[in-house]
């Protein structure tokens, strides 16, 4: 007789070959087909909202390894807010005006056709089809990473709708005084030919000159102010690393609360005593003596600069007077304590402008030259201008000392050229009417922020960030409907006009404002507020792509029935505390008093397997498509959760070549237990818990705890956790333990015993258990493992909800108990290994082991023999005599004595058991006793 088959082995149809590549595809098919997204949202009617709201990609080139992070955590939130009962309905979005797409429409112009012009409309024409092309592209990215969400409705800043949404939102603003016209220093790209936010600037080094400059004062300026000067050569120092700004110097600031010193130097090469005197902050003399090679030099006064405010000194090459201010935002970190202020390329120069009643005066043109104004340098783009700029400070006498300095510099996101601060005409919102700012920090403080330091992130970028310049010098985006006199050039933006266009711009786009005549927006008989003129133009400016995507919330949130507004959740990278948050927040706050989301989550950026920044010039780009074609989307999924995105989230082919084996072993889990339920049918076999064995009952308390610690996770958005945990579990607790010893039971106990069914309830639970808690994650896995269940309830996992913590299965003194008893194992584990290294046993079951305890874990021991005994596998376990063969004295229990010898008996053809009673049966004489009952 063949007694392989009277073995219960695993059967099942679930292939060991996850070949995900090709079979992903298949299963989005099925899902898409049965419409389960849509059934998802079904199943949510009538359940409490979660609502995490999308912050919207740019739409421009194929989904990169940041997009796919982020759209991954954003799925698992969702999926796993939807299983624990609450409505998730996910609606993706696109950002789609901007200049990156207006640039890379003028390039393909410029290919097609050399020296051709597009029109206004033209651009916004082509910049509108080269949007779509992408939307589509990364929308079929996103569904292959296995994403759910309104793909066919998604939300899109370039429809007519939305963009009707943006045009009232700036009403909105306009009603609350909150919008004004004026000229002041903004981030200028000159490549781009445009102002830039605050979240479209990022630093890089830059090599500058560092130039320290003279300014002279006729000693005439000092009379009562510093007697001991007057008649003496008197000069202020400046310092600076942009000496493109000093034809625009109108003023030097000092800080009111530091002392300054006139510090007198014997002039060099001079034999009479003749000298000069400089003034500094006393603070940074030494500094500066050792910068401008001072060796010999005397203080000859010290004063506040008080005595200063309001004096005039000499520009060093322009017939211009610089007049001493007093500013706090003077520092002594560097330099010489008297800040050179050029009000037309600095915020805080433009304060003082502001304060002491200064020109905001910008010499430079939209190119970055300079413009009639500077005649010395007319043409000139302000960057190369600088070594003219010091070849005639050195003519003029000005230049004390000049060196190259590799400093942070401001550059432009998306030329990745250096900017400059340049004052031009621009629409702002602004920061201190209706107390907006203090509005925004208020409310910071009312926002959960994940991870916390998040909070102190944006609450410094929003008490320190200048008024926000809304406006655009380009084409492709939704125009500032503001009208201007053509002959006095004041500006109306009304409200009610404004809300008029909007309701044109959702029946035809914004497109009619670069379309139809003035004439045609303005009710009969407008006249400009100031002269009475009806001679009126159209704002050529577009309105800032950061206030588009800042006002999603009324565009989406509170547009669609099955969202709401506040978000429970936005989640984007962490750079985005500069960006969509932080327009988000102002958008909100000043038209709505309230932030738009409950809690804001950030992510780090995907960097390579060394840490290091991905570029293409590295070669180290890891593109998701390469990913999901080599190892399948789920890799991809298992490592967004595997890693702590918090920081910045390492990927490289070693890394997914880990997970993917990590993967496998997560599906042969699922795999093996469902061949071993291959027989089960739940409805009639489940065995109750009071009937199961220990081992039964510890795995289940161990599964109770997995569940509690998994949930918690997901509750508290800690996904590495949860890969951790299921992996151990699956790994550690089921394959290397519960499961190697119950596989005895299962394959040898007669099929429809209760032992075997106690064994096949256990890991019927934790199947069960395990592919709902990791479906956010492996959504296909966990899925397709759906499908083979017994008795699964509902045609997906992805309509099921998490599975709840049996209390029944919380025994935490069973664990106790057998913590000790698998430490004890352990020990004998390691006799074990030390006798199959001297070829006294081969496997386990060849074994006979006797165990000589310590008095204190003697009864233990004798009572939990059976369990011992199954746990390590063995055939035969005896307690309190030796059996001869070498002694094991374990070092961890002190007094634990172990023999190993070969078992007694014959060995079973069938469980392979040793028995002392094979053979006794004439019909089965090859068998042992527990397996001539099991056949019987």
């Amino acid at each position: 007789m063949d007694y392989k088959d009277t073995l219960n082995l695993p059967k099942t149809d679930f292939p060991m070959k996850a070949d995900l590549a090709k079979n992903e595809p298949e299963t989005l098919k099925r899902w898409e087909t049965a419409g389960l997204y849509a059934k998802t949202m079904d199943s949510g009617k009538g359940r409490e909202k979660y609502i995490l709201h999308d912050g919207p990609p740019y739409a421009n080139g194929n989904i990169h390894i940041g997009h796919a992070l982020n759209k991954i955590l954003k799925d698992i939130i969702v999926k796993s807010r939807f299983m624990m009962g609450f409505a998730t309905d996910y609606v993706p979005g696109w950002d789609c005006h901007g200049l990156p797409i207006e640039l890379q429409v003028e390039k393909d112009s410029k290919q097609k056709a050399v020296g051709s012009k597009q029109t206004k409309l033209e651009i916004r024409k082509n910049c509108r089809a080269y949007a779509e092309k992408y939307i589509n592209i990364q929308r079929e990215e996103f569904k292959r990473l296995g994403v759910f969400g309104e793909w066919d409705n998604p939300y899109l800043t370039m429809d007519y709708k939305y963009q009707a949404t943006i045009l009232r939102e700036l009403g909105r603003f306009v009603a609350n005084g909150l919008v004004y016209k004026g000229k002041r220093p903004i981030h200028w790209c000159a490549s781009c030919q445009t102002a830039l936010a605050e979240a479209e600037v990022e630093y890089n080094d830059k090599e500058s000159p560092s130039v320290y400059v003279k300014f002279g004062v006729r000693s005439s300026e000092f009379g009562v102010r510093l007697p001991t000067l007057a008649g003496k050569d008197v000069s202020i120092i400046i310092w600076t690393t942009t000496p493109w700004t000093l034809p625009a110097n109108l003023a030097i600031a000092m800080h009111p609360e530091f002392e300054y010193a006139a510090v007198e130097i014997k002039k060099s090469g001079v034999r009479s005593q003749k000298s000069e005197v400089f003034i500094v902050a006393k603070g940074l003399i030494e500094n500066v003596a050792q910068k401008l090679g001072w060796q010999d030099y005397k203080i000859i006064e010290t004063f506040h600069p008080q005595k200063l405010e309001g004096m005039k000194a000499r520009h060093p090459f322009v017939d211009r007077d610089s007049v001493v201010v007093l500013g706090e935002h003077v520092t002594l970190d560097a330099g010489t304590g008297c800040v050179h202020t050029a009000p037309g390329h600095g915020q805080e120069d433009y304060e003082m402008a502001l304060k002491y009643g200064l020109d905001i005066y910008n010499p430079v043109d939209n190119q970055g030259k300079f413009t009639v104004q500077v005649p010395e340098f007319q043409g000139q783009y302000v960057f190369k201008a600088n070594p003219a700029i010091i070849d005639l400070l050195k003519q003029k006498g000005a230049l004390l000392h000049e060196e190259k300095i590799t400093h942070s510099y401001p550059h432009c996101w998306r030329c990745k050229n250096p900017i400059i601060f340049r004052a031009t005409e621009q629409w702002f919102i602004s920061m201190e009417k209706g107390d907006l700012r203090k509005r925004a920090l208020n409310a910071i403080d009312n926002v959960q922020w994940i991870p916390p330091w998040g909070r102190d992130r944006i609450y410094n970028m929003v008490a320190n960030r200048p008024d926000w310049c809304i406006s655009r010098q380009r084409a492709w985006g939704v125009p500032i409907t503001a009208f201007i006199c053509k002959k006095c050039g004041h500006t109306l933006l009304d409200e009610k006009i404004v809300n008029k266009i909007a309701d044109e711009f959702e029946k035809a786009g914004a497109d009619i404002w670069f379309e139809k005549d003035v004439k045609e927006f303005l009710p009969s008989g407008t006249k400009c507020l100031k002269c009475g003129s009806q001679d009126l133009e159209k704002e050529e400016n577009i309105l800032d792509v950061w206030f588009d995507s800042g006002t999603s919330f009324a565009g989406v949130l509170e547009k669609r029935h099955n969202l709401k507004m506040p978000a429970d959740l936005y989640l984007e990278g962490s750079d985005q505390h500069r960006g969509w948050f932080h327009s988000s927040l102002f958008a909100s706050i000043g038209t709505r008093g309230i932030a738009p989301y409950r809690a804001v989550l950030t992510h780090g950026f995907v960097v390579d397997g060394s840490g290091r920044k991905m570029s293409k010039s590295m070669g180290n780009v890891i593109a998701p498509q390469e990913v999901i074609n080599k190892h399948g989307a789920e890799v991809l999924r298992l490592w967004v959760s595997a890693e702590d995105y918090h920081e910045d989230i390492r990927i490289s082919e070693e890394i997914l070549k880990r997970l993917s084996e990590a993967y496998r072993r997560i599906r042969n889990t699922f795999r093996y237990i469902l061949g071993n339920l291959s027989d089960f049918d739940p409805s009639k076999d489940i065995v109750p818990y009071k009937d199961l064995t220990e081992l039964d009952r510890l795995t289940l308390h161990r599964l109770a705890k997995l569940t509690e610690r998994i949930l918690k996770a997901y509750e508290t958005f800690e996904f590495h956790s949860i890969y951790h945990s299921v992996h151990n579990f699956c790994n550690v607790d089921l394959s290397a333990f519960y499961l190697d010893i119950l596989k005895d039971r299962l394959y040898t106990s007669k099929a429809d015993s209760k032992a075997r069914r106690a064994g096949q309830t256990t890991i019927y639970y934790a199947l069960d258990y395990l592919v709902r808690l990791t479906a956010p994650i492996l959504v296909f896995t966990a899925d397709e493992a759906w499908q083979y269940m017994p008795e699964r309830k509902g045609e997906s996992i992805h309509l099921a909800a998490f599975p709840v913590v049996k209390k029944e299965w919380i025994d935490d003194e069973l664990e106790e108990k057998w913590e000790q008893l698998l430490k004890i194992r352990g020990e004998i584990a390691k006799a074990m290994e030390m006798a199959r290294q001297e070829k006294v046993i081969g496997h386990p079951l060849d074994a006979r082991v006797s165990v000589i305890p310590p008095k204190e874990l003697e009864a233990l021991i004798k009572e939990e023999v059976r369990n011992l005994k199954e746990s390590l596998i063995i055939s035969q376990l005896i307690v309190g005599a030796e059996e001869g063969g070498r002694a094991f004295e374990s070092k961890e229990i002190p007094g634990l004595k172990v023999y190993v010898v070969a078992a007694k008996g014959k060995k079973c053809e069938r469980c392979w058991n040793f028995s002392e009673k094979v053979g006794e049966n004439k019909e089965h004489p090859v068998i042992c006793e527990r397996c001539v009952e099991a056949i019987g």
